[in-house]
């Protein structure tokens, strides 16, 4: 039998929850710790800003064994994601696992010598610690927020203006009457201009910094689940560990791959109108494409056409009396400036040894399968392998984790191994496909089959879910086939 392990799982939002399934349904006791009063990480209420809402499709954004409600829309509102996940919790028993409102302080390896780890954890204003023999990490690249201040905000806020992230803007009178600035480009920024401007703000402003590829839910009326959810569009990337034969077969097709990405960005630039707001950006897309790829907002570019959003390119300066002065010299009035400057990637609670061993100085991370890092044993990471279809990558992360925690891969890795394979994915990342880098390199989009037939063959299960190749070469993931997959792997070996 594998050894029953004692299992901290830090986090309860999506990869929290699929890594507790995975340890608990494997026989460890497991012990969940969430900081907040409620499951659901980004989803929770409280930290999620009005009209938020998946950008990926329902049948992308579910568990295996669990749809979305076939009454959802298309893309799921915030509170219909939060209440998904409630029941996920619910049929899995997972409330019984962990512990709500109680914060992981500091860890370390255990100071007896066992394997494993010591948590400081803090509650209702107690401290205490408890031993873990492996700690799954499930906190993400959305737990702590990045704060940033410039000059002249102290006075702004004496005076009455308004400072604060876009996770704190949970109300949308907030914005009635007043003269909004949202600083930022990303998916959060360009909903929260939209939610402004419906919800009576006397102006809105958009200040971001640079043009990005924004993709519609609908490309030429056609949704993109469709288009860009394919293994046929994967292939055309410039993946990782390239053999010879696959890199002499990109140079032949390289012609229609450069025509069809042409044709996309010519699809684009005439649905959004972007050379008319000076928007195009200068990178081409298929070098661009990662998760940070920000989906169009409904709305956005409508309400730049009736003049309830003006798009302003730079950023902020300083604050002087009731206005933001920007590096262009522009001065904009404001009452309330939103930063919609995204979360801080990192582990906070680990002791600067790990964090040295896990991070680069550039600040690349070093992990197999985006998952483990041979210098921190009875460690992994659920949920930082960020991509488009975010519940069935942390499922995919979780379920070959455990394995790996119980030695029960089919193909499990050496220390060597795991080394070369990260060296060799650092320097894909740093000299051929740039995008890479982004959240630290922890982004397996545009790469989902790719990561998942990885992950799927140390698993030892099947990696192809038709038999007809057309259907698999042109079909987005679908979460229930992946869920057969998992359960074609080899039972567990006696111990």
């Amino acid at each position: 039998m594998i050894k029953r392990k004692r299992v901290a799982v830090i986090g309860g939002g999506v990869s929290g929850l699929a890594a507790a399934k995975a340890f608990d349904a494997r026989g460890h006791r497991v012990v969940g710790f969430e900081r907040s009063h409620d499951f659901g990480g980004v989803w929770e209420l409280s930290r999620s800003y009005p009209g938020v809402q998946t950008q990926s499709p329902k049948d992308l954004y579910c568990f295996t064994d669990m749809p979305m409600p076939a009454d959802y829309p298309e893309w799921p509102k915030g509170p219909q994601v939060h209440a998904y996940l409630h029941a996920y919790a619910d049929k899995h028993r997972l409330g019984r696992l962990f512990r709500l409102n109680t914060n992981v302080v500091t860890m370390d390896r255990r100071p007896d010598g066992a394997p494993g780890w010591r948590l400081e954890l803090e509650a209702a204003g107690n401290r205490w610690a408890e031993d873990f023999d492996f700690v799954a990490v499930c906190t993400g690249q959305f737990s702590e927020k990045n704060v940033i201040t410039h000059p002249g905000q102290e006075a702004f806020v004496a005076r009455g203006g308004q400072v604060m992230h876009s996770s704190e803007y949970t109300d949308p009178e907030l914005a009635r009457g007043k003269r909004v600035v949202v600083l930022g480009g990303s998916k959060s920024a360009t909903d929260l201009v939209v939610n402004a401007a419906e919800n009576g703000a006397r102006s809105v402003t958009m200040v971001y910094r640079e043009d990005v590829w924004r993709v519609p839910y609908f490309v030429g009326g056609i949704n993109f689940k469709h288009l860009l959810y394919m293994r046929a569009q994967e292939m055309q990337f410039n993946g990782w560990g390239r053999t010879g034969a696959a890199r002499a077969m990109a140079a032949v097709t390289a012609p229609l791959v450069w025509a069809n990405f042409r044709g996309l960005e010519t699809l684009l630039k005439l649905q959004l109108g972007l050379r008319k707001w000076d928007m195009v950006p200068d990178v081409p897309i298929e070098k661009a494409v990662s998760c940070s790829l920000p989906i169009v907002t409904p709305g956005l570019f409508e309400s730049f056409r009736s003049g309830k959003v003006r798009p302003v390119k730079g950023t902020f300066e300083r604050y002087e009396g009731d206005e933001v002065v920007l590096t262009n010299g522009e001065r904009v009035g404001c009452d309330i400036a939103i930063l919609a400057v995204g979360w801080k990637l990192g582990v906070p609670f680990l002791p600067d040894w790990a964090r040295d061993a896990l991070i680069e100085p550039d600040g690349q991370y070093r992990t197999y399968r985006l998952a483990v890092n041979p210098d921190l044993p009875e460690m992994g990471f659920v949920g930082f392998n960020s991509s488009f279809c975010t519940l069935l990558s942390a499922e995919m992360v979780a379920n070959w984790l455990v394995r790996y925690a119980d030695g029960q891969l089919a193909r499990q890795p050496s220390d060597a191994q795991m080394r070369a394979d990260i060296d060799a994915n650092l320097r894909w990342r740093r000299t051929e496909r740039p995008a890479a880098r982004v959240y630290g390199g922890l982004c397996s989009a545009p790469f989902h089959f790719r990561h998942f037939d990885e992950l799927l063959a140390d698993m030892g299960c099947r990696t192809r879910r038709n038999a007809n190749p057309l259907a698999e070469t042109f079909s987005y993931p679908r979460a229930p086939a992946y869920g057969r997959y998992l359960a074609s792997a080899p039972q567990y070996l006696a111990g």
